[in-house]
């Protein structure tokens, strides 16, 4: 049951350094479990009549190499464990000679979009998935520890070019928005990410960063210090 799709790294994905960056490499990631769940039966328009959708909770990311303007890659991902209102999925990207170049994990609710609450997946929901063993990868806790005091940046609206079709901002916007204001450096290695809460058009979101030796965590928060997401990056 792994799923995955070829393709080719497009010049609208690169950085300035002619490398495929961060957030384009986890909109792969996204792209590839949505067209599982179309092609296996679960997609957006049959989840919609359901009022059901699954929301990303958690990722974590390794990366060892950037690819490069037109190199061809495969992206593939495979559900591992399905428990109560969880499920967990891993995701891969490999280069032509079937180098894996990046690694991840991620925690996924099943959520009751009327309702707005988590609910239990029924077996027609998660069967057609079928689970893979995990990926041999160092995983890490979902908790992100966040430093006692962090800077605050500039105040900023989410867009319309924000939100995805459930109407919070997309998954990967938040990696974007955290990649906008991060000065460019040495290549993220590994990232976290923990969802807290979404935003939706209108939201303004006042960004937090506090830099440690070994990391620097982002936190992007409402304005009343609510968190929407918390992200972690090491190079």
């Amino acid at each position: 049951m792994i799923y995955t799709f070829d393709s080719r790294v497009r010049y609208s994905e690169l950085d300035s350094q002619g490398r495929m960056t961060l957030p384009a490499m986890m909109n792969r990631l996204q792209d590839c479990s949505t067209f599982q769940s179309e092609d296996i039966g679960l997609g957006l328009d049959v989840l919609k009549k359901k009022k059901r959708a699954w929301i990303l909770s958690y990722w974590q990311a390794v990366i060892t190499c950037y690819p490069k303007l037109g190199e061809k890659v495969t992206t593939g991902t495979m559900a591992t464990k399905f428990k109560g209102i969880y499920g967990e999925r891993n995701f891969f990207i490999e280069d032509a000679q079937r180098k894996r170049v990046l690694q991840a994990n991620s925690i996924w609710v099943f959520m009751d979009l009327e309702k707005r609450r988590p609910v239990r997946p029924g077996e027609e929901d998660i069967a057609p998935y079928g689970t893979e063993q995990p990926l041999d990868m160092a995983y890490e806790g979902r908790k992100i520890r966040v430093p006692a005091s962090t800077q605050e940046y500039p105040a900023f609206s989410v867009k319309r070019s924000h939100i995805d079709t459930n109407g919070h901002v997309n998954n990967c916007q938040y990696i974007q928005m955290a990649a906008d204001i991060l000065p460019e450096s040495a290549p993220v290695r590994q990232l976290r990410v923990d969802y807290k809460k979404s935003a939706v058009l209108g939201d303004v979101i006042v960004p937090r960063i506090a830099k440690e030796t070994d990391r620097t965590v982002i936190e992007l928060c409402a304005e009343d210090g609510a968190v929407y997401a918390v992200l972690e990056v090491k190079k």
